[in-house]
């Protein structure tokens, strides 16, 4: 298994919980999944939580408490959310280049793995440097749509079968657990048992992009 591998495997299981699901973010917290899927496989998750807001009196109010009476759910509230955050994250995070998110409002993955998999970049990748962007890191989870959990569980479902008739054969599929689609992938995160970084993987994720609802990108 190559380095390269290794860290952009650490980073994306790292960065999962940033906006997507977070229902998911928040009551599954830095622990393991142990359930199993519909092919025995384990599959192993350790979602972070969105850290705490460190104490800070009389902070100013976010952009979300600037808005009384704005529907949590509204998409163009999370897209504001996340752009809110994003430049936080260039101008007072210590990335740059942090990426804008993408049409419909959610993250950019690809991108964001690329610059968390870089040597020495991907401690600071959630929330920023020394959780200087945290208070708007959690604006946008609370901004974030909900998304219905049997039809995201169905999604990755779908998208699971499609990357193994495609030929990732160990692609496992997701579980539910406590009401709540928990995704399939990597049986194992820490031990992969395909190469993400394959040509043919590459090419698979590619053919079945359209399976995985707006959000559940990069989850599985």
């Amino acid at each position: 298994m190559s380095v390269n591998t290794t860290s952009r495997t650490t980073a994306r299981l790292r960065l999962t919980a940033l906006v997507v699901l977070p229902v998911l973010a928040f009551s599954m917290a830095c622990v393991g999944g142990d359930d199993s899927n519909a092919d025995g496989a384990r599959k192993d998750t350790a979602i972070a939580e969105v850290p705490a807001a460190p104490d800070k009196p009389d902070a100013s109010p976010t952009k979300s408490d600037k808005k009384p009476g704005a529907r949590s759910d509204s998409r163009s509230a999370f897209y504001d959310a996340q752009m809110t955050y994003i430049e936080c994250m260039r101008a007072k995070g210590g990335y740059p280049d942090f990426p804008d998110p993408r049409l419909n409002g959610h993250p950019d993955w690809d991108k964001i793995n690329a610059i968390g998999s870089q040597p020495g970049r991907n401690q600071g990748i959630r929330g920023g440097r020394n959780g200087v962007c945290v208070e708007q890191l959690q604006a946008v989870s609370a901004a974030t749509p909900k998304i219905d959990q049997q039809k995201a569980y169905e999604s990755m479902l779908a998208h699971a079968h499609c990357m193994r008739d495609n030929g990732v054969s160990k692609f496992v599929n997701p579980t539910m657990s406590g009401g709540n689609a928990q995704p399939g992938g990597q049986s194992n995160p820490m031990d992969p048992a395909f190469d993400e970084e394959s040509p043919a993987y590459k090419k698979a994720r590619e053919a079945c992009a359209s399976k995985l609802l707006d959000g559940l990108d990069g989850m599985q």
